[in-house]
């Protein structure tokens, strides 16, 4: 049995389509459904069912889900053990969105000119969905919020950066007080469902602020540009991209600001510990 139809029995499975399975996994959707059919064969019952657009594992399926999850693990622990001098082999590494433009790019192109035989899979979510996804070891690793509860023992939390809210406005609002901002002009809410947007709602409380709300997004680059389009302001970490970096806009500081903590969370015991280790060095520099 190949260890890329487990690998793609369980992508099918995770995103709930062939499709983006594909998307993913960086093949054809036919490849998918190639590698699929393989391994129903060789087991000798169906692993998936269609249910409306989406495919869900069958009984079978479902009783083979977490023995590949191991299967595969098992298969990474022993490439890095036998690779034990140097990081090397797959790394399934989640992230969220201002990781994904900010902090990574320049970080994965230092590892991939400086380590070789190294093949990385990115999975870009919310902090909430990839703390899920690190716990059961869907993924090895992820760079996202700080949980706002603890931490369990069985997973390790090492802090990359911290940024301070600021009030992010329009330039020509540039010397008008942030709290007479917040209390006056249209308010783009920092989506409260997200961990950052839970630590500036509490300012907005522990101020007393009841800002004139009209719009709330999960997406911290889509409020930066509806601020530049003088669209409102909004209460966000000070998170820098080279995306976004030459936006017209101005950050305001806050009394008693508060802190988005961004940081990598792994399982103590993971097969590719010096891989990661790689890529916080690389982050770093």
């Amino acid at each position: 049995m190949e260890t890329r139809f487990l690998e793609t029995f369980l992508a099918v499975v995770q995103h709930g389509s062939l499709a983006e399975a594909s998307r993913r996994l960086g093949v054809t959707p036919a490849a998918v459904a190639q590698r699929i059919q393989a391994l129903e064969d060789e087991i000798g019952l169906p692993l998936l069912a269609r249910s409306g657009r989406r495919v869900k594992p069958t009984e079978a399926g479902l009783a083979i889900l977490e023995k590949s999850r191991r299967v595969l693990s098992e298969v990474r622990q022993l490439k890095g053990l036998a690779h034990d001098d140097q990081a090397f082999g797959e790394l399934r590494l989640g992230a969220i969105s201002t990781a994904l433009t900010g902090l990574l790019p320049h970080a994965l192109r230092r590892v991939f000119d400086t380590t070789p035989g190294v093949d990385i899979f990115l999975l870009p979510g919310t902090s909430a969905e990839l703390y899920n996804s690190v716990l059961e070891e869907k993924i090895d690793a992820a760079i996202l919020v700080k949980p706002p509860f603890p931490i369990p023992k069985t997973l390790h939390w090492e802090l990359i950066r911290s940024e301070p809210f600021v009030l992010l406005a329009p330039p020509d609002l540039a010397n008008i007080p942030a709290d007479t901002l917040l209390r006056e002009q249209p308010f783009i809410r920092y989506d409260r469902s997200n961990w950052g947007g839970r630590l500036a709602d509490t300012y907005l409380q522990s101020q007393r602020i009841l800002p004139r709300e009209w719009l709330e997004l999960d997406s911290l680059e889509a409020i930066s540009v509806m601020v530049e389009a003088g669209l409102g302001v909004s209460l966000m970490p000070d998170w820098r991209s080279s995306l976004f970096d030459n936006l017209r806009v101005a950050r305001l500081s806050l009394r008693n600001a508060p802190c988005r903590e961004i940081g990598l969370l792994r399982p103590r015991n993971v097969p590719s510990a010096r891989l990661i280790q790689a890529i916080l060095d690389a982050i770093r520099l």
